[in-house]
Parts: structure tokens; C-alpha cells; sequence
């Protein structure tokens, strides 16, 4: 089992003004929670962890993790808010954003919220987005990370969020608690560009990681690719041609996908993604990849099954 941790919300989609309304569509989201449907999609058990409203939209988020098959055993409820993120379209079709979430139940995870022990099978704990940097909850999960880093794979997906915690020198304080224990970063070009403002090359931010102790570093480079980084050296990944509907929900599903191939192969253990191959890093990429590219050929954060990247993966294969 792979136990996912951070925030899960719901974003809201905003039609351009039509007369005196402006319609909207609430949708489940949050990178953490689309990993963990997205790992149980692809047949991998998973458990959710983080601070949930009893409103009706932390209702609905229950819920869908439900129907999705997640275990939610670890979910601390309370009657805070949900939070809400607003992305508005104008009557030129531009998007506009907005964040509401001081207060809400996804940032007042608490210590006492957290499990004082974690059941044998949960093999892995992935942490990521917002949660890892907004109070009190970075530092819940901060200690949580490391009290459980060495006997379980740690994975880290910081997936920036300047607009949500603004001062991009507190996150990088914050996250820093995450990188020293962490077995596996993945991140994205963007994410290295905003951390060190344009400073550092992925193979700089990847050695750093990997100074710092992690096992395995993949930097996402949306159509470019990727690039998976281990001891052994590095190996890339073209991206794949496909028709893009929309690119939401293709990090989280790469992150999944990838954590499943770990399982799969397994090899999701400390010990066994600190001595990674090349080989084994070009199988990790290529089937991370594949569930990337389903991802993006449909609208919304619509992560695929394991039978649908299976699928697409042997295509690869027998292509290349």
C-alpha cells in the first residue's frame, strides 16, 4: 500500500458571466488526491491521509475516494472549510484563478491527527504540493516523513504553488525538510525554475537532490519528456505524439505511474531504488510516460487504469 498525504480540495470552474449568473462546475482535486486515485486506478492499493471537512464538498471528496477505491482510514475530519480553487473565464475566454483556503481543513492537520503507528503494509508515503509548505500542516507531515524515512520509500512531488504560500523563500525552508529524507523527488522543469529562479539546470537540481540522500530523481519536461536520475547515471525519455486535450493531472499521473511500475517490478523499497540501474530507469520512465500521454489526450485530471497504460506501454515497446 502506498499512503499518499496532502491536500484534497475541490476546483471550480466558472463560466464567463450570462446575464445574472455565472455557471460553475465543482470538480474533486488536489495533486495528493489525484495520486492516490490515479495509484489506485492503476491497481495499486492506496490510502489517503489529510485533513478533511464534514461540509458537503469535503463530503464529496470522501466520496469520490470511495468510489475510487482508496482506503480512508487515515483521514482526520473536521468542520473547517474546504478549500476552493476558482479559476474563472472571462468573456474572452481567458482564465483567471483564485485560491480560497486560509483556514481549511486541508492546512490544520495536527500531530495528534497523525497514526502513532503505520500499519506493516504500507510499503511507501508520498507527499507533495501546498501541504508541504502551509502550517500547521507542513510541519504535521514533515515529522511524519521522517519518522517513517529509511524504513519506507519517501517520495517527494513538490508541484509549486508561489500563488498559494507567496513567500518562495519560506518553501524553500519548508521544503527542505522533505528533500533531506526523501527516496524519490520527481518534479518538473517548472519546479526547478521556480524553486532557484531560473538558476539551476535540471541535472544541477537533480545532483542536489541526490546529494541529499534520495535514490532516484525524475524531472518532467512536459512534451519534452523526461529525465530519471539515479547513481548509476541518468537515462531520458521523449515524449510521446499524441493529439492533447489538456495537460491536467499529467504530473500526478507520471508520479503514479511511476510509484505502481516500483511496486510492480518490486523494487519499492529503500534499499532497492537506491541501487537502481539504468535499465531499470529506462522501464520506470517509459512506462511513467505512457500513463502521462493517456492522460493528456482527455480533459480533466482523468487518470488512467493500469489496463490503459499496460496497453499503450506494449504499443511503446513494440514500436521502439
Amino acid at each position: 500500500m502506498i499512503l499518499v498525504c496532502g491536500e484534497a480540495l475541490v476546483d471550480l470552474f466558472v463560466a464567463a458571466p450570462q446575464g445574472g449568473e455565472m455557471p460553475a462546475r465543482a470538480v474533486a482535486g488536489g495533486s495528493p488526491f489525484n495520486l492516490a486515485t490515479g495509484l489506485a486506478r492503476l491497481g495499486v492499493p492506496a490510502a489517503f491521509l489529510g485533513g478533511l471537512s464534514r461540509d458537503r464538498f469535503g463530503a464529496f471528496l470522501a466520496q469520490r475516494l470511495a468510489d475510487e477505491g482508496v482506503d480512508r482510514r487515515f483521514l482526520a475530519r473536521s468542520d473547517r472549510p474546504t478549500t476552493i480553487s476558482a479559476i474563472v473565464t472571462a468573456s474572452d475566454g481567458q482564465p483567471g484563478y483564485s485560491f480560497h483556503g486560509e483556514g481549511a481543513a486541508d492546512r490544520w492537520l495536527e500531530p495528534a491527527d497523525l497514526p502513532a503507528m503505520l500499519p506493516p503494509e504500507v510499503e511507501a508515503l508520498a507527499f507533495g504540493s501546498y501541504t508541504l509548505a502551509v502550517e500547521p500542516v507542513g510541519s504535521t507531515l514533515a515529522a511524519l516523513a521522517a519518522r517513517e524515512a529509511g524504513r519506507r520509500v519517501i517520495s517527494i512531488d513538490p508541484n509549486l504553488r508561489p500563488m498559494v504560500v507567496g513567500d518562495m523563500v519560506r518553501w524553500a525552508e519548508a521544503a527542505e525538510r522533505f528533500y533531506r529524507v526523501a527516496t524519490i523527488v520527481k518534479a518538473s522543469d517548472e519546479d526547478v525554475r521556480i524553486a532557484w529562479d531560473g538558476q539551476r539546470s535540471i541535472q544541477e537540481a537533480a545532483a542536489y537532490w541526490i546529494g541529499l540522500g534520495a535514490g532516484l530523481v525524475v524531472i518532467t519536461e512536459g512534451a519534452g519528456g523526461a529525465t530519471a536520475f539515479c547513481r548509476a547515471g541518468q537515462v531520458s525519455a521523449p515524449g510521446h505524439a499524441v493529439q492533447v486535450v489538456d495537460t491536467v493531472g499529467a504530473g500526478d499521473s507520471f508520479h503514479a505511474a511511476l510509484l505502481a511500475r516500483l511496486a510492480q517490478t518490486g523494487r519499492l523499497r529503500p534499499d532497492a531504488v537506491a541501487t537502481l540501474d539504468l535499465e531499470a530507469l529506462a522501464d520506470l520512465l517509459a512506462y511513467a510516460t505512457a500513463a502521462a500521454a493517456v492522460t493528456v489526450t482527455r480533459r480533466g485530471a482523468d487518470l488512467p487504469s493500469r489496463t490503459e497504460v499496460d496497453g499503450y506501454f506494449r504499443q511503446g515497446r513494440a514500436q521502439g
